[in-house]
């Protein structure tokens, strides 16, 4: 239930300003259809988040568990510091309008989520919990958090909240077990 929970909590932070959460807003104004974005930011959502699990457990059993810690605690203080870099969106017009609401989200959100915050984030945190499915579930509620309120608010949603305190607590937050993680691995070698 750890992964669950903690990987939804982190996504939702680390997602709030992030350039799909702009690519969200600019699909929810570029085509004012809500429920086929929402559609298709989920099924985006879980495809790319189950892939990021799955390389995140085949991480897991090519490394030893000493060094595992060491790389993932060293990968969690590295995204706290990177989700305080502000996140922009080229252009707000997708190209993929042309296959319809659904798959123009789908396709658009899958594509920008490849190499994105929350994509890492699922691989480090599916690594650090064995819980595919609970990393799975948890990074895609996280994100439909952050994402559907976007999409039907708008703007309005994003300026509600301070960016700098939402990152703020989001790195603190990867800090953290950054910091644990690396304090096992310390442990783990007798340090």
């Amino acid at each position: 239930m750890d992964a669950f929970f903690v990987s939804t909590g982190i996504v939702a932070l680390a997602e709030i300003g992030d350039k799909t959460q702009l690519l969200a807003f600019c699909l929810a104004a570029q085509f004012r259809r809500p429920l086929p974005i929402v559609a298709g930011i989920f099924v985006a959502t879980i495809a790319n988040h189950a892939f990021a699990a799955a390389v995140g457990a085949w991480i897991t059993s090519l490394l030893g568990p000493d060094v595992l810690r060491w790389v993932l605690g060293l990968g969690f203080i590295a995204m706290a510091a990177w989700i305080m870099v502000p996140d922009e969106i080229d252009e707000c017009e997708t190209q993929y309008s042309r296959y319809g609401v659904f798959a123009a989200t789908l396709i658009a959100f899958f594509i920008a989520e490849m190499g994105d915050k929350t994509q890492i984030a699922t691989v480090a945190l599916s690594a650090r919990f064995h819980d595919m499915a609970g990393v799975v579930a948890g990074t895609t509620l996280g994100m439909m958090l952050a994402n559907v309120p976007a999409v039907y608010l708008g703007k309005r949603a994003a300026t509600a909240v301070p960016l700098k305190l939402v990152h703020g607590i989001a790195a603190f937050i990867f800090a953290g077990l950054g910091l644990a993680t690396l304090l096992g691995a310390a442990k783990a070698v007798g340090l």
